[in-house]
């Protein structure tokens, strides 16, 4: 029998639960963000929560207020999110109430949660994979051996996503507890209406997933199930799903009221199952006196008024912290280290690129390295992994499944347990099914959690056309990345700069996305000969967002407005300079080398001093990055300028043609770029 003095405790806890609810609801003017509450669930959360030590990890979703609540969280804290204040623990008024993030002494360790379905159970999965790593390396303190929780409704394990997670953790046999907590409702669609089994079903399908079925409204069986899943996975260190059946007696939210889509049979049904008379009954049965529950039934109500009270009169945050904590500050603001070693080979770039994870990885054992195809056979489908795991192992180097949502997510979990991924999307045109993790995870993640969980990694992306690789392994994709806030994203043109923006992206702290173009790795295509050149020393580091001057105009051409700049990145470098000898001592080529820093400063002076300007981007022009940059030029130097600021990109088709004819007529190249040079300069 579980002891009483816990069951009274959960009890507490659960008469909390219930006044919070009541209490939102009787003052839904003042509780005008949108919400939801545990009532229902509050016997398999509290069961969770009760039981995690400090050194575990969780992952819950919108409606686990009363897991927060059995960890020690306060309903003050809840309300303070929940109403959107700036003492809110968690996101200082910047996120939706139950999205928790924690980094507390004496607290499971709570990473940033987004609202998005199914889309913790990457990040989740991540945490897990990363504290299986560190035990492999043995990095993880002595005597402790982390759970992660990651915790969904039902309907969310419809998500593709979410047999990704799944996929990971039988294959990787990781150290997780899936909760499904089952109360038969998406929104208000019904169980029999979005599935064709529940989870418990659902998840046979995946050997090596232990499975448990609760009665997730009984908290006597909550609890002793709950100890046991715990128990497996501390011991067993192997991945469980525990499916847990309760009662939905709230809304879905405050936003989507339970009597719009529910019938008078449906609320009595689950009235039935109602966690807090169930337990209370328990308690009576076990000699407790109910004025002994009444008084802890006042104390719950008296709590929650006076706790809902001070977070109402609490204040709102300052408008001023509307920009705070986008990014964490950058481990590397500096350019160190020796550029161009005297001794040295040259380089071409994917060797720069290799050279520079080898280098990592040997110095930092917390950096790992996966992907598709990067394991020992091949390392990479451009060789840009090669040698790697036959060094570090199939722990710290490896192949993951073919999944672009894990390979991105899972980042997200990599680095709240303190383990610095390098993954790699194998083409720029398979990264779509990972921008749902790289939107809803990794972008907000530092600044709804005010700073306590950047995401520190590196996304490897090959890029761009060439040679007739065709529609599905040629796209150039910086403008929809860009659309994105919250992360950083280099594009190397030479092997210098390659290997010091994967350092400095590396110790920058933040998510920083390199797009490599591979018809520069190896500088094979004419023109490109001078991606290839001496390769840095270990040491050197090159700050995200310094352009660079990679050919200057003279004086004179400059003194008589017979110049112009070019403003590019990758393969644009390499047409412009081409395309500049035409015009000898009239062109400057600016360089930008990242993008998400932009260095501004570099190019407005350029502008300024040329008085014309040329932005050449490999993207199809139509409302790109290109055009959007030659908008802030013109705004911001339209007094300087002697033409309108020139663009020239790839013709506005879907794809890139198989055809190398039909390619070649829809990409820029250095005799167009020269043609927009020549009118430009003539204007």
């Amino acid at each position: 029998m579980i002891k009483k003095d816990i069951l009274l405790d959960a009890y507490a806890l659960m008469c909390a639960a219930k006044e919070m609810a009541v209490t939102y609801d009787a003052n839904r003017p003042i509780c005008k963000y949108v919400h939801s509450t545990s009532r229902g669930h509050e016997a398999i959360q509290l069961a969770v929560g009760m039981q995690l030590l400090p050194y575990d990890f969780c992952s819950p979703y919108y409606r686990d207020e009363s897991m927060l609540l059995g960890m020690g969280i306060s309903p003050y804290e809840l309300m303070l999110q929940l109403l959107g204040k700036a003492d809110d623990p968690f996101s200082g008024g910047r996120t939706y109430y139950a999205h928790p993030s924690l980094r507390r002494e004496e607290f499971p360790i709570i990473p940033h949660q987004s609202s998005a379905t199914g889309m913790q159970a990457i990040p989740a999965t991540g945490m897990a994979h990363a504290v299986a790593y560190k035990e492999s390396q043995r990095l993880n303190k002595k005597g402790e051996y982390p759970v992660v929780v990651c915790s969904f409704g039902d309907g969310s394990v419809t998500e593709g996503e979410v047999a990704e997670a799944f996929q990971m953790a039988v294959l990787k046999q990781l150290p997780i507890i899936y909760l499904v907590q089952d109360n038969d409702w998406g929104i208000s669609a019904s169980g029999d209406e979005m599935r064709a089994m529940d989870a418990y079903e659902y998840a046979a399908g995946f050997k090596g997933l232990k499975r448990m079925r609760l009665d997730g409204s009984d908290f006597i069986e909550s609890y002793k199930g709950i100890a046991e899943a715990i128990d497996y996975v501390r011991n067993n260190r192997k991945p469980i799903l525990v499916h847990a059946k309760i009662p939905l007696l709230g809304h879905h939210t405050s936003g989507v009221r339970k009597e719009w889509y529910r019938t008078e049979e449906d609320l009595l049904k689950h009235e039935k199952n109602d966690p807090n008379p169930k337990l209370k009954k328990v308690l009576v049965e076990i000699g407790v006196d109910e004025k002994e529950l009444e008084e802890i039934e006042k104390n719950a109500a008296y709590k929650v008024a006076q706790h809902f009270k001070q977070a109402v009169e609490s204040n709102d945050p300052e408008l001023s912290s509307v920009e705070d904590h986008i990014f964490a500050p950058s481990g590397a603001t500096q350019e160190v280290g020796n550029r161009t070693p005297q001794g040295k080979e040259t380089s071409v770039m994917v060797d720069a690129a290799l050279h520079a994870v080898d280098e990592l990885m040997a110095k930092h054992p917390e950096c790992i390295f996966y992907g598709q195809d990067v394991g020992a056979r091949l390392g990479g489908v451009f060789r840009e992994a090669a040698t790697l795991a036959s060094k570090y192992g199939n722990d710290r180097v490896f192949n993951t499944p073919i999944q672009e949502a894990y390979i991105v997510g899972s980042t997200v979990g990599m680095s709240a347990v303190g383990i610095k991924p390098i993954v790699e999307i194998q083409f720029a045109d398979y990264v779509w099914s990972g921008v749902n993790q790289l939107v809803c995870e990794i972008t907000k993640s530092s600044y709804l959690t005010m700073g306590k969980f950047p995401v520190s990694c590196i996304i490897r992306i090959p890029i761009g056309a060439y040679g007739g690789g065709g529609p599905y392994h040629s796209g150039s994709i910086e403008s929809t990345l860009l659309t994105l806030k919250g992360i950083k994203i280099a594009y190397p043109s030479n092997a210098a700069d390659m290997k010091g923006l994967m350092k400095a992206a590396y110790y920058d702290g933040n998510p920083v996305i390199m797009l490599e173009h591979k018809g520069l790795y190896w500088s094979k295509n004419p023109g490109t000969e001078l991606a290839k050149c001496i390769e840095p020393d270990e040491d050197y580091i090159l700050p995200l967002g310094k352009a660079n001057i990679v050919l200057q105009a003279n004086d004179d051409a400059i003194e008589n407005g017979e110049s112009c700049v070019i403003i590019t990145w990758g393969m644009g470098v390499y047409w412009s300079l081409t395309a500049a000898k035409q015009f000898i001592g009239q062109v400057e080529v600016l360089d930008l080398r990242s993008l998400q820093p932009l260095d501004e400063d570099a190019i407005m002076s350029s502008v300024i001093r040329h008085g014309k300007c040329l932005i050449v981007t490999e993207e199809a022009l139509l409302n790109s990055f290109a055009e959007s940059l030659a908008g802030r030029i013109s705004q911001q130097c339209f007094k300087n300028l002697d033409a309108p600021v020139a663009t020239i990109g790839s013709k506005n088709i879907p794809a890139v043609p198989l055809n190398m004819g039909l390619e070649a007529e829809m990409l820029p190249n250095a005799d167009k770029v020269a043609d927009k040079l020549k009118d430009l300069l003539n204007y």
